[in-house]
């Protein structure tokens, strides 16, 4: 489970995410990262940690394997939280094949966008 800090809620903090944020594409997944270092949402001088959010259809399957993808994206990214830079903003949409797929498969396409997003891969 993601820790309440690191979930990303509402619907203008996805949109950013997907509209002026980068974005990644795997065969499984696409994930979308928009980097800053503000958060119009909270105030103070300290800075936001990343937060993340997911987008399962019901093209991936029914209620069962969505909540299955969500719950294992959730994990995978709560163990490469710390690779993300503060107050970032990443959404992880996963595509219809990630119904059928295992958690290595998820994970594997999940490390290359993010390693492509924070600047280590090559298109």
């Amino acid at each position: 489970m993601l820790p309440t800090e690191n979930r990303l809620r509402r619907r203008e903090d996805f949109a950013t995410a997907v509209r002026r944020g980068r974005r990644a594409g795997r065969p499984l997944l696409v994930v979308h990262l928009r980097s800053g270092d503000t958060d119009p949402h909270v105030t103070g001088e300290t800075v936001p940690p990343p937060r993340a959010g997911f987008v399962v259809s019901k093209a991936v399957g029914g209620a069962v394997v969505r909540t299955a993808v969500k719950r294992k994206l959730r994990h995978l990214v709560r163990d490469r939280l710390a690779q993300l830079p503060p107050g970032s903003l990443v959404v992880v949409r996963a595509l219809p094949g990630a119904g059928d797929a295992d958690h290595a498969q998820l994970a594997r396409d999940l490390d290359a966008a993010l390693q492509r997003l924070l600047g280590g891969g090559a298109r």
